[in-house]
């Protein structure tokens, strides 16, 4: 065994195996930082300025260009309930019977329940179930001022027809002479 001398190296570069792409990788960074110190990288044009990337090697690309292409926004579900809520009678009102009222509330209602129970995401959670009955009764109310609205604008649009209508050749004839 040999023994060790104070003037001897520590380390023999002949001992280390380097791959050559490591030693160009190392290479061209150090020629990269020899010139960031002398300043030839300022000024360059498209500077401060945000790379357009390609999504090639991006996992979700997929996810990412159908969201843009779609134009869907996905929100927490906090913020996705309450806009719903705001939107719900709306919604309600193109429905034609009860029992498809009553089977969307219910639906809200759960989706509303069930994240109260997951962990928030975002928002706290403001948007409380709606009372089914509640619900319908106000649903049924708008819906019977839709009718009798209708109604009148039907009565009043035949009342101005029957105005316009000119008198028949026969009357015509007759009251000419």
């Amino acid at each position: 065994m040999q023994q060790w001398d104070s003037s001897a190296r520590f380390c023999d570069p002949a001992a280390f195996v380097v791959d050559i792409e490591v030693t160009i990788a190392l290479m061209a960074d150090y020629q990269i930082r020899k010139a960031t110190e002398r300043g030839e990288f300022d000024d360059l044009p498209g500077s401060g300025e945000p790379l357009e990337l390609s999504d090639h090697y991006d996992p979700d690309w997929w996810f990412k260009s159908l969201v843009k292409r779609e134009k869907l926004a996905l929100l927490p579900l906090s913020v996705e309930l309450r806009r719903e809520d705001a939107q719900l009678e709306v919604a309600l009102d193109r429905l034609l019977d009860e029992q498809a009222v009553r089977h969307e509330v219910e639906g809200f209602n759960q989706r509303v329940i069930r994240a109260r129970y997951e962990p928030p995401e975002g928002p706290p959670l403001l948007t409380m179930p709606r009372d089914v009955d509640a619900t319908v009764a106000a649903w049924a109310s708008r819906r019977a001022e839709r009718i009798q609205k209708a109604k009148s604008e039907a009565r009043e649009r035949a009342e101005q027809a029957q105005r316009e209508v000119r008198p028949s050749w026969f009357r015509r004839w007759f009251t000419r002479g």
